[in-house]
């Protein structure tokens, strides 16, 4: 294994620098509450009469309060595919619980949302802000101080990050994340892309349409491409908070079944009175946030964490920025390609290696801290073996020293690109990412007069009208988390891959998101200040020159600076109601920028 490589090190010597005060002060509060604060040997008996009333068959095994009790936090519903699969997981770790003498409650639910459906329409305004009510949710659950320890039960988009922004506020419990897997494969991505852009020309029906859609997403599981879901799954590997290579084992499998009874089991071994002891707030450090920003530049994974992991990593009152993804993604290679960044999807990322053949090769190579906590024994080093079921057992095993499919998974030695999925660019517009990892190279430089909106149904309409046919850049404003909860624009994905397919020079600057399904149209997202509060994407108008150029890094309005300096801001629109949207008002008026993590929940508590 080589020496850690030195642009690594640097940055992770930045982060802790950069967080030596909030750190210090939120290691604090931990150990303030394992020494002192509430739990069950402290609370009255009527206290724990109710907490006890709701069990008859572990009522006795919990009076004597000298056994961890888990708390199972759940985002089950039968609603999302991803999270149908929870249904009957509290039952089956209760009896795992007890095979390891510990006990189990479900000490709460947390909203699950789904993109999927939301997207385009007034719910997606409310996405983001899932991800703060899913903390305050999960820090209710754990709030009765019955529990020494918890499971968490979630998988997709803003579920993960939410349940681990407020499970890092009981930071000293030991805790561990559990997945439900992805679905099977489907109908090809690619094949479902085709359909949606022929359904965009016209050139298919609503019922051809629909018929791709189901034959895609067709059963329990997370979706199968490389989104913000799965790549939740790929992060928590590198924070060492999943019984190693547990993300990518399919629903209703021998192994997942086990893999899951592994870590109920294990979580009852890392419990403060045992002799290993691993609470969630030491296993989250600094490099296990450099970690998982490693492993996502790493695999091409979804733009939304360069908002989720910052915001995870305040709540462990850790500092990353976006200069810090930048610098990383100039030093780690990028090892898969996974729809959208390739053809092959989740199933065939797993047959082919998967996450633990990812960790293997970063480790190999000085890529990733090897140092860090986690839950499983033997270190970060346990997450770059195989789960594997053999003789009806589950084991580790080590990876062969080559990839099962090099079209999917490479070694260190032989990387898709020297660097990283994503890229940072700055110039007088502000700052934004791009994720370069699924876009042909000789489209990284834009250069295109801008055609500005507001909303994405106005860019659904001009393309119909077929006011788009030309070398274009498409701006979309007023999408950040202070305007209107910063949706997803997956919407837009179809018609501009159109304009692509036809010839145009295309692309799209916004201050919204895009996220892990972003695809071969270059995109600068998440830009940095939103409109809404004087960021200058306010001051674009229709025909200003836009030049997005991946290579140098820049994004820049290519207008005289004495015009621009004296440029007003176009009006705010009015806020949107309907659809809940109105009673969400403190979240986006409280929210920070997306680069400090789009949460008002933590700028409001000052992390």
């Amino acid at each position: 294994m080589m020496a850690l490589n030195a642009t690594i090190a640097a940055v992770t010597d930045r982060i802790i620098e950069a967080s030596r005060d909030r750190r210090a002060a939120y290691l604090a509060l931990i150990d303030r509450e394992r020494e002192s604060g509430v739990d069950r040997p402290m609370l009255g008996c009527a206290n724990l009469a109710h907490a006890y009333a709701g069990t008859d068959e572990d009522r006795d095994a919990m009076r004597p309060a000298n056994r961890m009790n888990i708390g199972i936090v759940t985002a089950y519903n039968d609603m999302l595919s991803a999270h149908a699969p929870y249904y009957r997981y509290p039952e089956q770790m209760k009896v795992w619980a007890r095979e390891a003498g510990v006990t189990a409650q479900v000490a709460g639910g947390v909203p699950a949302m789904c993109d999927g459906v939301t997207q385009g329409y007034a719910g997606m305004e409310l996405s983001l802000f899932s991800r703060d009510t899913i903390a305050l949710s999960t820090a209710i659950a754990l709030s009765h101080g019955t529990f020494e320890g918890a499971a968490l039960l979630g998988i997709c988009d803003k579920i993960v990050p939410g349940l681990l922004m407020g499970a890092l506020r009981f930071g000293h419990l030991p805790m561990v994340l559990i997945p439900g897997g992805p679905m099977r494969t489907g109908i090809a991505n690619k094949q479902k892309a085709a359909v949606r852009e022929a359904y965009a020309e016209g050139k298919v029906g609503r019922e051809e349409l629909l018929d791709a859609e189901i034959a895609a997403y067709h059963g329990k599981g997370t979706c199968t491409f490389y989104g913000t879901a799965n790549s939740n799954q790929m992060m928590m590997e590198a924070l060492g908070l999943h019984v190693p290579d547990a993300s990518f084992a399919n629903p209703g499998t021998k192994r997942r079944q086990e893999l899951t009874r592994a870590a109920v089991h294990r979580l009852a071994e890392i419990g403060w009175d045992g002799d290993d002891y691993r609470p969630i707030g030491r296993v989250v450090d600094e490099k296990a946030i450099v970690n998982a920003a490693i492993v996502l530049l790493a695999t091409g994974g979804s733009t939304n964490h360069l908002i989720h992991l910052p915001a995870i990593a305040r709540s462990a009152g850790i500092v990353i920025d976006w200069e810090d993804f930048n610098r990383l993604s100039e030093v780690v290679p990028l090892l898969t390609r996974v729809y959208p960044n390739g053809s092959a999807d989740v199933n065939g990322f797993e047959d082919a290696g998967g996450p633990s053949f990812v960790i293997r090769e970063l480790l190999r190579g000085g890529l990733m801290h090897g140092d860090t906590l986690t839950i499983a024994k033997d270190g970060m080093a346990a997450y770059g073996r195989q789960s594997v079921i053999e003789d009806d057992q589950l084991v580790w095993r080590d990876h062969a020293p080559t990839s099962g499919d090099d079209s999917i998974v490479r070694t260190i030695d032989n990387p898709f690109s020297e660097e990283g999925g994503f890229r940072i660019l700055s110039g007088n517009i502000g700052r934004a990412c791009i994720k370069v990892s699924a876009v042909d190279r000789d489209r990284w430089v834009i250069e295109a007069p801008a055609r500005v909106f507001s909303d994405q149904a106005a860019v659904q309409a001009a393309f119909k009208a077929g006011e788009l046919d030309r070398d274009v850049v498409v701006v979309v404003r007023h999408q950040g988390p202070k305007a209107n909860g910063m949706p997803e624009l997956h919407k837009l994905t179809p018609a501009l891959g159109v304009l692509q397919n036809r010839g145009y020079r295309v692309a799209l600057v916004t201050d919204g998101r895009m996220s892990g399904a972003s695809g071969k149209v270059p995109a600068a997202i998440h830009l940095s200040p939103e409109a809404l509060g004087g960021g200058p994407i306010g001051k674009l108008r229709d025909g200003d020159v836009i030049r997005l150029d991946a290579n140098a890094n820049t994004l820049e309005a290519l207008v005289p600076a004495d015009e621009w300096a004296a440029r007003e801001h176009v009006p705010v629109p009015p806020a949107a109601d309907g659809t809940g949207r109105e009673i969400f008002a403190m979240m986006r008026q409280g929210a920070s920028e997306a680069e400090a993590g789009g949460s008002a929940m933590l700028a409001a508590a000052g992390l």
